[in-house]
């Protein structure tokens, strides 16, 4: 079995594990234990995964909040700010294509707390319109929360131009930036995002971390914290932290930063030779913008085979691909990403997303294509 699902998940890295270890058996203090040296160790290894997480999208490291992974993150931001500004309004705007952590809590809070919610509508590319945006804002808008880079389909949205208007009209922009860490250059400051989120196992880290990077000052980003009990992470998130878990997240933001342009480089060609390969299949389409897109990541429909099966049937008995994301694939439901950019559900429904990483081998691509024409 071929794994190319890399935006599912990513196997822990040899560097990120050898970091980690120590912190399961030698340094297992608990890190709010600040009488001992059992304490103290562990304290510094939180605090210098911080710095390395903050230094990793260009933040200071007192902007940084661990969690668990980046549905809590997405969790504790879009909640945590609905309840903290709601004497100027409860109106958030954000995108039909989101991820299901940010669709889910903005129905939550519509359906339990009163909040007003615009859903806007993307292109054939995937991409939102910005007058779209612009025509969306009320009096009482107080957050915009649109996604860096899709999922299923890797379109990266128009962050500096959404963040300037965001600013313009006086609200906040939180940007779930999950798929693009790691993939791109994520500096907080240049982008203009006042909070996003990241997840270890993204990032060759493990799957329970996370962090949460809320800004301190132009503006200030206030919370009501989520969990209660102990104070912990200066009162946003309570609970004993997972210390070798965020020391692997500090490690994994480290490497990624530093070898993030040798990476892109290697990772695209897997891609580029995927798609001009498979494009002489008829009716073969990409879906969403060839232009504004992660460079990992291949969204492809193809044709029913010829007794009117999906390729998606043979496929996945050689290689670890997704019909989208891995929560509609577990629930075998047609993408939202996909029909909200006017795919049809049956359409949808033969699409296959391939995603491509570090692991990646040319020679496994080579097969993979020469498998998908013979079924043509």
């Amino acid at each position: 079995m071929v794994y190319l699902d890399y935006n599912a998940t990513t196997p822990v890295s040899d560097e990120v594990l050898e970091a980690m270890l120590p912190y399961f058996t030698e340094y297992f203090g608990n890190s709010s234990s600040t009488t001992h040296e059992f304490g103290w160790k562990a304290q510094a290894g939180v605090e210098k995964a911080r710095a390395q997480v903050a230094n990793f999208i260009g933040a200071e490291a007192s902007e940084i909040t661990f969690t668990s992974g980046a549905t809590e993150a997405i969790n504790m931001a879009i909640k945590g700010i609905f309840r903290a500004y709601q004497t100027k309004g409860k109106h958030i705007i954000t995108c039909q294509t989101e991820h299901k952590a940010v669709l889910d809590v903005c129905a939550y809070l519509e359906e339990y707390e009163g909040a007003k919610i615009s859903y806007l509508a993307v292109d054939r590319e995937g991409r939102i319109d910005l007058d779209d945006l612009k025509n969306a804002f009320t009096p009482e808008t107080i957050l915009v929360a649109i996604m860096a880079a899709n999922n299923e389909t890797g379109v990266i949205q128009d962050l500096e131009n959404i963040s300037a208007i965001t600013h313009q009209h006086e609200a906040i922009f939180f940007s779930d930036t999950t798929q693009m860490a790691g993939k791109l250059s994520l500096d907080v400051n240049e982008l203009g995002i006042d909070a996003c989120c990241i997840s270890g196992h993204k990032l060759y880290a493990p799957k329970g971390v996370g962090a949460l990077y809320l800004r301190r000052k132009n503006p200030r980003v206030s919370i009501i914290p989520l969990i209660h009990g102990g104070g912990h992470e200066n009162g946003k998130r309570s609970g004993s932290l997972n210390v070798p878990g965020i020391v692997a997240l500090g490690k994994a933001c480290e490497l990624a930063a530093k070898n993030y342009w040798d990476l892109s480089t290697e990772v695209s060609k897997h891609r580029a030779y995927l798609e001009h390969q498979l494009l002489e299949i008829p009716d073969l389409r990409i879906n969403g913008s060839t232009r504004y897109r992660l460079y990992n990541t291949s969204n492809l429909y193809f044709p029913p085979l010829k007794d009117g099966s999906s390729l998606f049937s043979v496929i996945k008995l050689k290689y670890a691909v997704s019909l989208g994301s891995a929560c509609n694939s577990a629930n075998n439901e047609a993408s939202h990403v996909l029909t909200a950019m006017r795919i049809t559900s049956e359409d949808a429904k033969h699409c296959i997303r391939f995603s491509f990483g570090k692991n990646s081998q040319k020679e496994d691509v080579e097969k993979l294509c020469e498998f998908i024409l013979s079924q043509y």
